[in-house]
């Protein structure tokens, strides 16, 4: 059976996609999976970082080797040009603590994205753009490539526009827990005092939504 693994880093990033799948949780990474005869694909989300995404893949691996692997999610763009709401299958992920560049399978597109250890505020973002060849911002992707190159492992990653380049957003790394969870509760008591951010953040949920199931399509597009 062929076995193809997706590490997101939260739910709502895979609500499109795994809509109907079977789900479960085990030491705080949940995971929905679709079988049939031939193949099982599997989902898994343990949170923000890559520290998260190594356990989400660890815990998929517990189940048997990986075939295929993708990275999946939001991220926040460097471009202009993005389109928030879109997705894009990536050439190839650089790690910002590192500097190591994974590429992706042959055939997928021209876009890179450069994989942060935190959440990256609009000054950062324009930092980024400047210091390296990527369109896109994420936390998690660069260990996801890393450890498919370990294991020999064909590697996509597929993302979608949740930010832009020059939104006004506030500081998420502070709700963001040492395992990578988003304390939704202390965000939403930060947030109602704050109407300054209430634009952006129902324009940032919106495209999140309309990226989930981009993201979807083009997962489905792949696989089918």
């Amino acid at each position: 059976m062929t076995r193809v693994a997706m590490v997101a880093a939260f739910p709502g990033e895979l609500q499109s996609l795994v809509r109907g799948w079977p789900h479960s949780t085990r030491n705080g990474v949940q995971f929905w999976a679709q079988r049939n005869p031939e193949e099982e694909w599997i989902a898994a989300c343990a949170g923000a970082g890559q520290a998260a995404a190594t356990r989400a893949f660890a815990a998929i691996e517990d189940g048997g080797p990986v075939d295929l692997l993708f990275s999946v999610g939001w991220a926040g763009s460097l471009r202009a040009d993005l389109a928030p709401g879109s997705a894009h299958n990536l050439a190839g992920v650089i790690d910002v603590r590192t500097g190591e560049r994974f590429r992706c399978e042959a055939g997928a597109g021209e876009l890179w994205m450069a994989t942060s250890p935190r959440v990256a505020d609009r000054q950062e973002k324009h930092r980024l753009a400047a210091a390296y060849p990527a369109a896109l911002v994420d936390m998690e992707a660069s260990a996801v490539a890393r450890l498919a190159a370990m294991r020999g492992i064909p590697f996509y990653c597929i993302k979608g526009v949740s930010d832009g380049p020059d939104d006004r957003l506030p500081d998420f790394n502070a709700f963001l827990a040492a395992n990578g969870h988003f304390q939704t509760a202390r965000f939403l008591v930060f947030a109602v005092a704050r109407p300054i951010y209430w634009p952006a953040l129902i324009r940032m949920g919106e495209n999140s939504k309309k990226a989930s199931q981009k993201i979807a399509e083009s997962l489905l597009d792949f696989l089918l």
